[in-house]
């Protein structure tokens, strides 16, 4: 299976330099071909000729980059078909509309082992509201179509700046992960995770809350199970472990069912009624009627460390935000490092850590006010 990634942006955007990153920090044991696809305008660094066909040239980290022009599709059956690469990197034209080459790549999935993998637009921080006015559907159209949107020159921008530039971007496309730090302070492999949609925290800590859940709930079956042998001796063990199967065939649920993805301000919803096995009905006091949602928000925002102090605070001492089950995040800090904070079972801990893609933040539990909650970590 070959793994076709677009990397689109306008010209000046960094795509360049962002494959480049890429190729020298992750890429280097994979046979990967580097498409460019410019429509006849400059190649990237100047440095290929254009003809009818495919121009070939060596990159660093024995890549192969070709330029195709013309007929895209069956240029690119070409090079599958002579290189049988593990990954293609296709760089499209500054102009080129993201959704027309992602068709492309789409139909070819039906006639060769290829499908297509990262989404990736690259979008100059600085002047991303301009672009988005002057070139309008071109410009939207690449961010529309993107699984994560890179923001390039993030390190010259104001806090307000790149606030409302992701702010812009998430207008048109909500569910786009964002990358919001300097290239240079991330490694290349944390974030091949963002692109290939590895490093969702929400998705993460729902799986996590679900499984905490089936095994508190196995053991309280397991408990009453056995205390119900104990006590009524005319049950043979034959209805002892039918009691145990229909336990896991409740117990089968279709993770996708109950978790939807959304990349910006984004609820999930775990419904519970009388049939529900959950063990939610005995954990921390919930009822049949309660809803389990995750907040999740991933923003440049810079936060004061008292800030974080005071809300982890607040879910541990103080009902006033619900039932908080579980909070995790790592967000920049006032003071240049990066708050890593973890909430769990009425303790939480706040440390120093690494940087990350952007800033990210997840609460879940019954019941939660969003607004309520933007608003203590001064999101509002």
């Amino acid at each position: 299976m070959t793994k076709v990634d677009i990397i689109s942006g306008f010209l000046g955007a960094g795509k360049t330099t962002f494959i480049k990153k890429m190729i020298d920090e992750v890429y280097k044991g994979e046979n990967v071909v580097l498409i460019e696809n410019e429509f006849g305008e400059v190649g990237i660094d100047g440095g290929f000729l254009k003809d009818a066909g495919i121009t070939i040239s060596e990159l660093n980290s024995g890549c192969i980059c070709c330029t195709l022009v013309g007929d895209f599709a069956k240029n690119l059956q070409e090079v599958l078909d002579t290189y049988h690469p593990d990954r293609i990197i296709i760089e499209p034209s500054g102009v080129g509309k993201l959704s027309d080459v992602m068709t492309s790549v789409i139909d070819l999935e039906e006639s060769h082992d290829v499908k297509v993998n990262a989404l990736v637009t690259v979008v100059n921080a600085l002047k991303a509201s301009k672009q988005m006015k002057a070139f309008g559907e071109f410009f939207n159209n690449q961010i529309e179509y993107a699984t994560t949107v890179v923001l390039s020159r993030t390190q010259k921008a104001t806090s307000d700046q790149l606030e409302f530039c992701v702010k812009k971007i998430q207008e048109l496309n909500p569910k786009a992960a964002i990358i919001t730090t300097a290239w240079d302070e991330l490694a290349g492999e944390n974030i091949l995770k963002v692109i290939e949609g590895q490093d969702n925290l929400e998705y993460k800590l729902m799986a996590e809350a679900k499984h905490h859940e089936e095994e508190h709930e196995h053991e309280h079956h397991h408990h009453h199970d056995h205390d119900e042998h104990e006590h009524h001796h005319d049950h043979d063990e034959h209805d002892h472990h039918h009691d145990h199967d229909e336990h896991e065939h409740h117990h089968d649920h279709d993770e996708h069912e109950h978790h939807h993805h959304d990349h910006e301000e984004h609820e999930h919803h775990h419904v519970h009624d009388e049939n529900c096995t959950c063990g939610c009905h005995d954990h921390h006091h919930h009822h049949a009627d309660d809803v389990f949602t995750s907040w999740g928000k991933e923003t440049p925002h810079v936060f004061e460390k008292s800030t974080i102090e005071h809300a982890l605070k607040a879910f541990v001492e103080t009902d006033e935000y619900g039932d908080i089950l579980r909070a995790k995040g790592m967000v920049p800090s006032t003071d240049g490092t990066w708050i890593y904070f973890d909430l769990v079972d009425g303790e939480y801990e706040i440390r120093q850590g690494e940087p990350d893609y952007t800033g990210r933040l997840v609460v879940i539990g019954p019941d939660i006010d969003e607004h309520k909650l933007e608003e203590l970590f001064g999101l509002n």
